[in-house]
C-alpha cells in the first residue's frame, strides 16, 4: 500500500512528496485527497493570485458525492443555489419547450450552481488547513526526468516522488509524456459573464436553443448573481489569447435573437469571450511518476456541464487506487482504468448535446423540440434517468463495491 507507503525513494516518513501542477477544482482536490491520506503535499499554481474573472460552476451529484467524501461539501451547499430543474427554450418562438424535474428525481447530493470562486476558495481554505502549501506564481516549465521525478518551473529546478499535473488543456505534463501537440479548434466559442440577479431568476438551469447557437443561465451565490453563458459555431478562431474580453454590445449584435427571452442580456458589459479547443482523451495519463488527470487528460466541451465534476471523480480514484496498489506503477494503471471508459462517454454525450442544442434544420428542429416537450410532459421521469449513468454514479463507493466483488470491473 503506498499510502502511507513503503516504496523506495520516499521520504523518511513513509508517505509520497507529492507535487501537484495546477490549482484549480482539480488540483486542489486531488491534494487534499492526497493529504488526508497521510502525503506531504505542495500545490503550484502559475496565476499570482487565485482569483476568477467570473463564471460560474455546476455540480452534479457525482462531484456532490466526491465533496461529501472531502467533508466540504455542506460549506459549499451554504454559498450556492441548489437547482430545482433544468428547463430548455426555443428562442425562436420563445416558449419553453420541456423541463427536468431535478429535486423529485435526486437521490444523492444535490445539484448544485455555485460561483467558481467560491468553490476555489472553499478548496483552497481546506487545503491550508490540512498542511498543504500552495504557492502562487510558479509555473511549470519542464519535465526532465519521470522517475525519478525531476522538474523545472520559473524559479528553478525541482523534484518530487509523485507530480500531478492537472494543468488544463494547455498542459505541460500531458505534452512531456505524449509528445508536443496543439489541441484542436472544435468550431465553437463561448461568452461568459455574471451580473446581478435583479429579475429574481428563479432556482434552475435555462437553456436558451437557437441554430447554431445556444445560452445558459443560472443563479449563483446563494442567489444574488446570474452566470451566463453564450455558445456559437464559428469557422475558426485567430485570436492570439484564448481568452479576451469584449463589450456587450458585440455580444448582444451576436445574439440579439436571444433578447425575447434573455432581456437581462442587457446588464451584460464587458463579457469575455474564448474559442473552445480540446484535445482526444489521452491514450496515456501517466509516465513514470507522473500524471494526468481532469482536462490535462480528458478536456471536454461544457455541454454537460462536466469539467469541474470530472476533475473531482479523478482526484478521488487517482488518490484511492494509489492507497490500494503496491507500487506507483500499478496505482498509475488502475487509476486510468477506473476512469478511461467513463470519461470517454461522458465527452462524447457534451459533443452530441452541442449538436442538439444547435439544430438549424426547420423540420429536424420542430421534430426534435416536439419530442422533448412531449417527454417532459408525458415521460418526465426518463428526462432525468437517461443521464443517471453521469449524475448517479460515486466514485468513492467504487473501492467497496471492488472490495465486496473482487471480479467486478471498477
Amino acid at each position: 500500500m503506498i499510502i502511507p507507503g513503503c516504496v523506495s525513494g520516499f521520504d523518511v516518513k513513509g508517505a509520497p512528496r507529492i507535487t501537484v501542477i495546477g490549482a484549480g477544482p482539480g488540483g486542489l482536490s486531488v491534494a487534499l485527497a492526497f493529504a488526508q491520506k497521510g502525503s506531504s503535499v505542495r500545490v503550484f499554481e502559475q496565476s499570482a493570485a487565485l482569483t476568477e474573472v467570473g463564471a460560474g460552476v455546476q455540480l452534479s451529484s457525482n462531484g456532490g458525492h466526491v465533496l461529501r467524501a472531502l467533508g466540504l461539501y455542506d460549506t459549499l451547499y451554504s454559498l450556492s443555489v441548489p437547482a430545482q430543474g433544468v428547463e430548455l427554450y426555443d428562442c425562436r418562438s420563445a416558449r419553453c419547450v420541456g423541463s427536468v424535474d431535478l429535486k423529485t428525481h435526486a437521490a444523492g447530493p444535490e445539484h448544485l450552481m455555485v460561483h467558481r470562486q467560491d468553490l476555489i476558495s472553499v478548496l483552497e481554505g481546506a487545503c491550508r488547513n490540512a498542511g498543504i502549501e500552495v504557492v502562487l506564481g510558479e509555473r511549470l516549465v519542464s519535465v526532465t526526468s519521470f522517475e525519478p521525478v525531476d522538474f523545472c518551473t520559473n524559479t528553478g529546478e525541482k523534484t518530487a516522488d509523485i507530480l500531478i499535473c492537472a494543468d488544463g488543456i494547455h498542459s505541460i505534463g500531458r505534452s512531456a509524456i505524449l509528445g508536443n501537440t496543439a489541441p484542436f479548434f472544435t468550431g465553437q466559442a463561448a461568452w461568459r459573464a455574471v451580473i446581478p440577479n435583479t429579475i429574481n431568476h428563479p432556482n434552475t438551469a435555462r437553456i436558451y436553443m437557437a441554430p447554431k447557437k445556444h445560452a445558459v443561465s443560472y443563479p449563483i451565490r446563494a442567489g444574488s448573481l446570474i452566470n451566463l453563458v453564450f455558445v456559437e459555431e464559428r469557422a475558426s478562431w485567430v485570436k492570439e489569447s484564448w481568452s479576451e474580453q469584449s463589450t456587450g454590445a458585440a455580444l448582444r449584435d451576436s445574439f440579439r435573437e436571444f433578447s425575447s427571452v434573455m432581456p437581462f442580456m442587457e446588464e451584460v458589459q464587458y463579457p469575455h469571450i474564448w474559442g473552445l479547443f480540446r484535445h482526444p482523451v489521452a491514450p496515456q495519463w501517466h509516465k513514470g511518476s507522473v500524471v494526468l488527470m481532469g482536462d490535462a487528460a480528458h478536456p471536454t466541451l461544457p455541454f454537460m456541464a462536466q469539467g469541474a465534476n470530472l476533475a473531482l471523480e479523478d482526484a478521488w480514484v487517482l488518490a484511492h487506487a494509489l492507497s490500494q496498489a503496491d507500487s506507483i506503477a500499478q496505482g498509475f494503471i488502475d487509476y486510468q482504468s477506473r476512469r478511461m471508459k467513463r470519461v470517454k462517454r461522458i465527452v462524447m454525450a457534451a459533443e452530441k448535446n452541442a449538436w442538439k442544442y444547435h439544430l438549424s434544420f426547420p423540420p429536424l428542429r420542430w421534430a426534435a423540440h416536439r419530442a422533448i416537450s412531449t417527454l417532459s410532459r408525458f415521460a418526465p421521469r426518463h428526462m432525468v434517468q437517461q443521464f443517471d449513468w453521469i449524475y448517479g454514479h460515486d466514485v468513492t463507493q467504487e473501492g467497496a463495491e471492488k472490495q465486496r466483488s473482487p471480479t467486478k470491473a471498477g
